[in-house]
């Protein structure tokens, strides 16, 4: 997987953050036209719904700039698809969301997400994560540089971060014949709002839900594990900056899907606070402020898709001025 000298490179890493994800396309994109191209792509919850696409744009040999055009085919109001009764009660839908969240743990199926991901990629010849191994001979033989797509999700019957497709061999599972919207949809399950995804392994069936409890930026995911300096950078994206020490006042949490909403938000801003506010890491970090668009705002318009849109661009190409991998290497990684 040696790149030619004359050609930008770069890992990458997407954040999750619901429907501001769409600020991550825009982010890709301006590297995208910069001249890079993403050997590998890891990401978390939206960030492992556009980094998907992107891995499966990629193995076909599709235009990137089609990323766009295929993430805004997502209609985010189909989110909350209900079960039975919910379906069936029209305004009054929202009176079932607690019985199920009692009865299935998760206010909504999550099929609508895993339906359009599976047809989205297998319209780009991608249906398990076999499609996207990649032969990487000056890796350093660890198996996160066999595949072009890591995603990740939170094991709570474990208490583990999970990392798929390398981590399906301790369920007794081949990597290579797992599906990858099925990945995609584990990582994306918020507490309470989703159905969790049960993985069955030989210690038993695993409840998988969304893996920014855990690591909703794993920025290092791809780091070497070898004495050898990177071939490449990575490069993240970020949604937001962290703000440890705002003065907004508190809002009240309540009802099953909002309190579960909170919870992986909380457990976000405690968990990796300190790992993303690391030097090195906020120096390979692209930056995307999203306003006041929340991660669930799934009544979303096409004005504030725009706009998530341009300000990924915008990010992207305010770090891009700014970035020197060179100067990275050697503060952070001691190379001359």
């Amino acid at each position: 997987m040696a790149a030619p000298e004359s050609e930008l490179v770069t890992d990458l890493v997407l954040e999750g953050g619901g429907v501001k994800g769409i600020a991550l396309v825009g982010a890709t994109l301006s590297l995208a036209e910069a001249g890079y191209r993403f050997p590998r792509v890891a990401g978390t919850s939206a960030g492992a719904i556009v980094g998907s696409v992107l891995a499966a744009l990629q193995k076909y040999g599709a235009p990137l700039s089609t990323l766009a055009d295929i993430t805004r085919t997502l209609d985010y109001s189909k989110f909350r698809d209900r079960g039975f009764p919910g379906r069936y009660l029209g305004p009054l839908a929202f009176l079932s969301d607690a019985a199920s969240v009692l009865l299935e743990d998760g206010a909504y199926e999550g099929n609508y997400l895993a339906d359009w991901l599976t047809s989205v990629l297998r319209d780009l010849d991608v249906r398990t994560f076999g499609d996207l191994r990649t032969d990487d001979p000056g890796g350093d033989g660890g198996v996160h540089h066999r595949y072009s797509l890591a995603v990740t999700a939170s094991d709570l019957s474990r208490r583990r971060l999970v990392k798929l497709p390398w981590d399906y061999a301790e369920y007794g599972l081949d990597p290579d014949e797992q599906g990858v919207a099925d990945a995609v949809r584990a990582s994306s399950s918020i507490p309470f709002f989703f159905e969790p995804v049960a993985l069955k392994g030989p210690h038993g069936t695993s409840t998988l839900v969304d893996g920014g409890m855990l690591s909703n930026y794993p920025i290092s995911i791809f780091d070497r594990d070898d004495e050898n300096p990177p071939r490449w950078p990575t490069i993240g994206v970020r949604l937001d900056a962290l703000d440890l020490e705002t003065d907004e006042p508190a809002e009240p949490v309540r009802g099953p899907v909002s309190i579960g909403v909170a919870l992986v938000q909380t457990s976000i801003e405690g968990s990796q606070a300190e790992h993303v506010l690391e030097p090195c890491n906020l120096a390979r970090s692209v930056e995307v402020e999203t306003g006041e668009i929340g991660a669930i705002d799934f009544d979303i318009t096409d004005e504030q898709q725009d706009l998530l849109l341009a300000a990924g661009r915008r990010a992207g190409r305010r770090f891009l001025s700014s970035w020197d991998y060179p100067r990275w290497l050697r503060e952070c990684r001691d190379v001359p």
